[in-house]
């Protein structure tokens, strides 16, 4: 009458009943077990994700994939280099930059920065720096004035705003009657940029190329060649055709190698997170065993009487796997559906707990950003949803197999 006859009898064991209610309460707390394990592991990793995607974005976004400086610190042939560089395929723009450490004073504020000289024009080209401003123009660096730009965090150190002044130091100073003087210069803030990134925003500052080279002793010469890629990823692999063809004459640099530390330390925490929170779904899974064995207990008279009627051990073994497998499906659909739904809201969640308890969980200085971000991965969620339930079907073999084992006439005899 009922087909399967295996799925009917592990779905019949499954309800609960007055007399096994204990059972049934473990079976719950299982389903609750790998409910919460998959659903932490989707949304942790996925947080994860999104925070290495949006440092990688940020990092990028502020600083070009390629740089090519020269070895005693400036560049004089960089507009020969450029050519060069204009010939590689997958380069896309190119602009000079100077860059130099110096320290920046405002009504008794003090706070040592890192100076960029940028050419607006030729800096478009290279990175978007005009869309990052939140007060002020970019092209005001390409005035006759002494003018600078400084990040949101660094402005605030300094406690000036757009039209204020600062004062800026260089160490490498001239050398006078009076013995060595810093080189120092008065700017006007023309402009405030907020990168999202707080390393960015509270150490860098722009001023324009031709200001830079004065302040630093450059003359006409550049520290760096900034090149823009159509690929962001391929950015090794250019650094290297551009090595071989400048000879070794040159200092190539690449985005991913001067980063390389910080992407390898997160991946190696994605790991850690990801053994860390599996072990939430195998306790869990296996949880499920003393479930299973529990039944096979309560119910050894029942497995003795459709034993006798012509049910074989195989049936019997397929009985509790799928009663297992029905525990596992459960928990694991309902934590596929709990970890999206969280990982895709995860930023009104931490704005929840931030304004119910007052604490702020991911600070700017720590975590380099001021939002939570999330990137959801097809492959990952998959990869976890079957890990899941393999776990939850490899926990029922051996209650199943013990179930199978049973001897009708050793149960009946004591019935």
């Amino acid at each position: 009458m009922y087909r399967p006859f295996s799925l009917f009898v592990s779905l019949r064991y499954l309800r609960v009943q007055r007399r096994n209610r204990f059972v049934s309460v473990i079976s719950l707390i299982s389903i609750l077990g790998i409910t919460i394990g998959v659903a932490a592991l989707i949304t942790v990793l996925s947080v994860m994700n999104g925070f290495d995607h949006e440092l990688r974005k940020r990092i990028v976004g502020m600083t070009a994939e390629v740089n090519v400086s020269g070895f005693g610190g400036s560049l004089k042939h960089w507009h020969q280099l450029a050519r060069v560089a204009q010939g590689v395929p997958g380069v896309t723009g190119m602009a000079p930059v100077v860059t130099g450490q110096a320290m920046l004073a405002a009504d008794g504020n003090l706070s040592g920065a890192r100076i960029e000289g940028i050419d607006p024009v030729r800096e478009a080209h290279v990175l978007d720096l005009a869309s990052k401003l939140v007060a002020g123009r970019l092209v005001s660096l390409s005035g006759p004035g002494w003018d600078i730009i400084l990040g949101r965090d660094l402005a605030y150190s300094l406690g000036v705003t757009v039209g204020n002044h600062v004062v800026l130091m260089v160490p490498e100073g001239l050398v006078t009657p009076a013995g060595l003087v810093p080189r120092v210069r008065r700017f006007r803030v023309s402009g405030i940029f907020d990168s999202g990134d707080y390393a960015f925003d509270s150490g860098l500052a722009f001023i324009g190329l031709g200001k830079a080279q004065r302040l630093f002793g450059l003359g006409k010469q550049v520290s760096a060649l900034e090149l823009h890629l159509d690929h962001m990823l391929a950015a090794p692999e250019v650094a290297r055709t551009l090595v071989n063809r400048l000879h070794g004459n040159d200092y190539v640099s690449d985005w991913i190698s001067q980063n390389r530390s910080l992407f390898q330390a997160i991946a190696t925490e994605k790991r850690v997170m990801f053994f860390i929170l599996l072990l939430i779904v195998a306790v869990a899974a296996f949880n499920i065993i003393s479930t299973l064995v529990m039944v096979v207990n309560d119910k050894a008279a029942d497995i003795a009487i459709l034993r006798t009627l012509g049910a074989s051990p195989g049936t019997i073994l397929r009985i509790f796997i799928l009663q297992g497998a029905v525990i596992g499906i459960v928990g694991t659909l309902v934590g596929l559906g709990l970890g999206i739904l969280l990982a895709q809201n995860v930023q009104p969640v931490m704005e929840f707990i931030r304004e119910m308890f007052h604490v702020n969980l991911f600070p700017t200085k720590v975590y380099f950003i001021n939002r939570l971000p999330s990137r959801l991965e097809g492959r990952q969620v998959i990869d976890i949803t079957l890990i899941a339930f393999g776990l939850t079907v490899c926990s029922t073999l051996y209650p199943a197999w013990r179930a199978s084992r049973v001897l009708p006439v050793e149960v009946l005899r004591h019935e």
